[in-house]
C-alpha cells in the first residue's frame, strides 16, 4: 500500500529568505545536474530542511528531539573535525550529523512532508540517501584500513 499524498502548505515568508539567497547562487530550474555550487550548498540545504521540519507540526516530538540535537551539533563551535584547522573538510562531520538526523526523521515523517520543505537540487530523499550511503561506504573503508594497520602493528 503506497502512502497517501499530503498537501504541503508552507508559509511563503519562511521559504522566501533562504530560497532567495540560494537562487542568487544557483539559478532555479537551470536543468543541469548537481554541480559544484550544489555541493557547496548541500550542508546549508540539509540544515535548512532540518530546521523547517522542526517547525512542522506533523513531525513527531521524538523526531524533533533528534533534529534539535543535529542542529545543536551544526551550530556548536566544537566539532570532531574542526573547520578552522581542516577548512571545507571540517564540514564533513556536520554534513554527516545532519544527514543522519534527516535519515532517522524519514522513518517517522511522510516523504511528501520532507520534499515540501526541500530547497535544494533534485529529490530530497535521494540526496539524503546518497549522503548517508557515501558516509557508510567511507567509514567502512577507513575502518578496514585502520584494522589492517592495527593488525600490522600487532605483528
Amino acid at each position: 500500500m503506497s502512502p497517501s499524498p499530503i498537501t504541503i502548505e508552507l508559509n511563503p515568508q519562511e521559504r522566501r529568505v533562504y530560497d532567495r539567497i540560494r537562487s542568487r547562487i544557483v539559478a532555479p530550474g537551470s536543468g543541469t545536474r548537481s554541480g559544484f555550487r550544489d555541493l557547496l550548498l548541500l550542508l546549508p540545504d540539509l540544515t535548512i530542511l532540518l530546521s523547517r521540519l522542526l517547525g512542522d507540526r506533523r513531525v513527531p516530538i521524538l523526531s524533533k528531539v533528534v533534529a534539535v540535537g543535529g542542529m545543536a551539533y551544526v551550530l556548536s563551535p566544537v566539532d570532531l573535525v574542526p573547520a578552522l584547522f581542516f577548512g571545507p573538510i571540517g564540514m564533513l562531520d556536520d554534513l554527516f550529523v545532519v544527514a543522519a538526523c534527516l535519515s532517522q526523521l524519514l522513518n517517522h515523517v511522510h516523504p511528501d512532508v520532507v520534499r515540501g520543505h526541500w530547497s535544494g537540487q533534485g529529490d530530497a530523499l535521494e540526496v539524503i540517501q546518497s549522503v548517508t550511503a557515501w558516509f557508510e561506504k567511507e567509514v567502512r573503508l577507513r575502518a578496514g584500513d585502520l584494522g589492517r594497520v592495527l593488525r600490522g602493528r600487532m605483528r
